[in-house]
């Protein structure tokens, strides 16, 4: 059966005039070069990082609607989603086992969200040992094929503990207590005692007077007895 729209040009062609030419749709055949093997697996490694990164944080938030298992199953299914849309590489020597790999963890992550969705709790249990194993499975098979990201598991990412305040005052404390430290030795605290030390010398004249007058009065009688000798 003919579309509609040619039956309408059809109709509309005067019989059979051999000017009228049906116009045919331009069509343009898209190449596609296949990745190198180390495209694939820098580009591969990327979203397995990602995915990883993600699947690390699952659970965290306790606004999540969705079960843990589910969440990670998601992203595992748009990972080999991903992978999959990388296309086989130009050299495909080993790739099939690699993405037969991953196509078995969609599935077993699949059976994951079924599960889950059924509210089967045995089921659920089964389905997530399954794609633990099938996970596991993956993932030697990225590691046998080169790739680095794709052949780990997920980890979270690291947090850096915030000093607590003790410790922050005790550190800013530090520069203070160093003030002692920068003062002038005690030797160089005479000049502030000048004042004492001219008291002192003030004791010192009074001595001498004395003295003076001792030694004047002692040296008078003395002088004074061997004169009129």
């Amino acid at each position: 059966m003919l579309p509609l729209a040619a039956l309408l040009v059809a109709g509309c062609g005067g019989g059979g005039d051999d000017d009228s030419t049906e116009a045919s749709p331009a069509t343009t055949a898209e190449t596609t070069t296949a990745l190198t093997k180390e495209e694939l697996l820098e580009q591969g490694d990327g979203i397995c990082a990602e995915v990883n990164a993600a699947v690390g944080t699952v659970g965290a938030s306790s606004t999540e609607t969705d079960s843990p298992a589910v969440q990670a199953a998601e992203l595992y299914n748009g990972m080999v989603a991903s992978l999959n849309n990388l296309g086989p590489p130009a050299e495909s020597v080993g790739y099939a086992e690699f993405s037969s790999a991953a196509e078995e963890l969609a599935n077993a992550e699949d059976e994951v969200q079924s599960a889950a969705e059924n509210g089967d709790a045995g089921a659920l249990e089964t389905a997530e040992a399954n794609a633990a194993s099938t996970l596991a499975s993956f993932q030697s098979a990225a590691a046998e094929y080169g790739f680095e990201e794709c052949s780990e598991g997920p980890s979270a990412p690291s947090v850096t503990a915030a000093p607590e305040a003790g410790e922050a005052e005790s550190e800013e404390a530090a520069p203070e207590e160093a003030a002692p430290e920068e003062a002038a030795p005690e030797g160089e605290v005479a000049p502030e005692a000048a004042p004492e030390t001219g008291g002192a010398g003030g004791t010192a004249e009074g001595g001498g007077t004395g003295g003076g007058g001792e030694s004047g009065g002692s040296g008078g009688g003395e002088s004074g007895g061997i004169g009129p000798g």
